[in-house]
């Protein structure tokens, strides 16, 4: 081989070495960025879960300074735990209950608001005061509101007759998980006509134009229009509520903390109260873990109905 021959050949492998240098550099890059994020992420999010997991296996008593492996005696406890199946039922009453009113309610709220009329901006603004409220706040308003004994609810429903007498709201085991669905439901509406509002605004307009000169009415044209086209946007937004609404503790815990007679006691201020009221570690990592598995299968449903309506409407 000649000296030019063999100095072309080391040139060529030069080349393509340092083209791979920099492809490797090149595809690096973006990873070396999302470092600091994905590392918090992981921290805040994944550590917790599985440190939450690995303690539900254990006996860890912050009161006694207990701390054994037990393997799934905390599971079999949870299984035979009365109060924990309650509060799981009062928690999917609660998410289901909250999840409809909300979406009905956000589904009205978001055909009106789509409709041009005068001071549109003006409402849809005022629409959104409830959900910028802090729930603690609410909590509180709705708890003079509700007063068993000097709340506007009361006089109210005496003054139309619709009562004889005052009704201790959240006093009250047969009302109390009622009054905080009401106090949900007055928050967090306007979140969920705000994404339903959204998707009413990715229907194209000509669909209902040609639907109104075949004399379809507004009735006709929700149902066969709107609602088949709104139908992932719907279960998408009613994923997000009903997740969030499974999580709910400050409104309940500020409101009746549980009572009366743990009526209205959810996972999570069960949770809590485990955990740093009576100081059981373990236990109340145990009623954690199943409040997330139970979240997996929630989401995991939602998931399913999502994917069989986008292959339906792609098909």
């Amino acid at each position: 081989m000649s000296t030019l021959s063999a100095a072309r050949l080391v040139s060529s492998r030069g080349r393509r070495v340092e083209t791979k240098r920099r492809s490797r550099s090149t595809s690096l890059a973006p990873l070396l960025f999302l470092a600091p994020a994905v590392i918090t992420l992981a921290a805040v999010s994944v550590f917790p879960v599985i440190d939450g997991l690995r303690l539900s296996f254990r006996d860890t008593m912050l009161s006694t300074q207990e701390d054994a492996f037990v393997g799934s005696s905390n599971y079999a406890r949870l299984a035979g735990d009365d109060q924990f199946w309650s509060a799981w039922r009062h928690t999917l009453v609660f998410m289901t209950a909250s999840t409809v009113i909300e979406t009905v309610l956000g589904m009205a709220m978001a055909l009106l608001l789509y409709e041009q009329f005068r001071g549109r901006g003006g409402v849809r603004a005022a629409m959104l005061i409830p959900w910028a409220i802090p729930t603690v706040v609410t909590s509180r308003m709705f708890g003079w509101l509700f007063d068993g004994q000097h709340g506007i609810v009361n006089w109210l429903l005496i003054q139309c007759g619709i009562i004889d007498g005052a009704v201790n709201w959240y006093g009250d085991g047969h009302t109390a998980l009622l009054t905080i669905i009401i106090a949900d439901v007055w928050k967090t509406t306007p979140f969920m006509a705000l994404l339903l509002l959204a998707g009413l605004q990715t229907i194209p307009q000509s669909l209902v134009e040609a639907a109104r000169i075949d004399g379809a009415g507004p009735w006709q044209t929700f149902w066969a229009i709107r609602l088949p086209l709104l139908a992932t946007t719907l279960l998408i937004a009613g994923m997000f509520r009903a997740l969030d609404a499974f999580r709910i503790f400050d409104l309940v815990y500020v409101l009746t903390g549980g009572g009366p007679a743990d009526s209205t006691e959810v996972l999570s201020t069960l949770a809590y109260k485990t955990m740093f009221s009576a100081l059981d570690f373990g236990y109340g990592s145990t009623i954690s873990t199943a409040m997330f598995l139970t979240e997996i299968l929630v989401a995991s449903a939602f998931g399913l109905l999502i994917a069989r309506r986008i292959k339906r409407e792609q098909g």
